[in-house]
């Protein structure tokens, strides 16, 4: 497991479950009031066989439940792109851009 990102190598290893086609963990804390080098905040694209057939809720709580070690403990929020194959195709690779953070003070 890499060391200087703990949170970010334990999710990116729990998601394996899914077999992904495509996996991307992208680290969004620097885009929130945190402090630096936090592990906090989190986008997920992931693109699996395992989501064909199941609802966008039915995705988001599998990936959930996959991650729910880091939910209830450091991760604070979780952005979640859960595609099948031929979804991520017709979408190009193509996924929405974060919003700016609107909570907290960020100097």
């Amino acid at each position: 497991m890499e060391t200087n990102h703990p949170v970010e190598a334990s999710m990116r290893a729990n998601l394996e479950e899914l077999q992904p086609m495509h996996l991307e963990l992208l680290n969004e804390s620097d885009m929130h009031n945190v402090p630096k080098g936090s592990e906090s905040h989190f986008k997920i694209v992931v693109v699996s066989d395992r989501f064909n057939d199941q609802s966008l809720v039915a995705r988001h709580r599998m990936v959930n439940d996959i991650l729910k070690s880091q939910i209830d403990g450091p991760v604070h929020a979780l952005s979640i792109h859960a595609m099948t194959p031929d979804e991520w195709f017709e979408k190009g690779g193509d996924y929405p851009a974060s919003p700016a953070c609107l909570g907290g003070n960020k100097p």
